[in-house]
């Protein structure tokens, strides 16, 4: 059982008086600490109904978003990251901008030992994007040069 002093920082879970951001706000963000900061172990979310704003039309865009990280210390709790990833609702960037925009928000809050953000967004004009990005320390440079090819990989075999 996690104890106060270690939920101190949990503010929004449970909270049934909590403001919904529809602009940008990385400030929502809350962690807890991690009690296996020894261990490797993956943690993944999945955001199935992101939006964003086209920054020259203002035309809505709607994605899929995955985050994974392997935590140091902090970890992200998952209400403040459901919230922060609402805040897009109404900011306008590109999608490639926005994957960044998440990855490093997350590297500056957790400060995780890996971290990837992948972004599969619906066809606009025809065209779909799918914009990944990944963090590692000095221990996970090879991991992350891996995922990457991966992505590459997986990128260009599709049909």
């Amino acid at each position: 059982m996690r104890t106060e002093n270690e939920l101190q920082g949990v503010t929004l879970l449970g909270n049934q008086h909590v403001q919904y951001s529809d602009n940008y706000n990385p400030d929502v963000l809350e962690t807890f600490p991690n009690k296996h900061p020894e261990n490797e172990y993956l943690v993944t979310f999945n955001c199935p109904e992101f939006t964003t704003l086209c920054p020259k039309t203002g035309q809505p865009d709607f994605g899929h978003i995955y985050i994974s990280y392997i935590p140091r210390e902090k970890m992200v709790e998952s209400k403040s990251l459901k919230l922060y990833l609402f805040s897009f609702r109404n900011h306008g960037d590109f999608h490639e901008d926005c994957v960044n925009i998440i990855m490093k928000d997350l590297v500056k809050l957790m400060d995780p030992k890996y971290l990837e953000v992948t972004g599969y967004f619906m066809p606009r004009g025809g065209i779909s994007i799918y914009p990944f990005a990944n963090y590692a320390d000095d221990a996970h440079q090879e991991l992350k040069k891996q995922r990457l090819f991966e992505q590459f990989k997986a990128a260009t075999n599709r049909n």
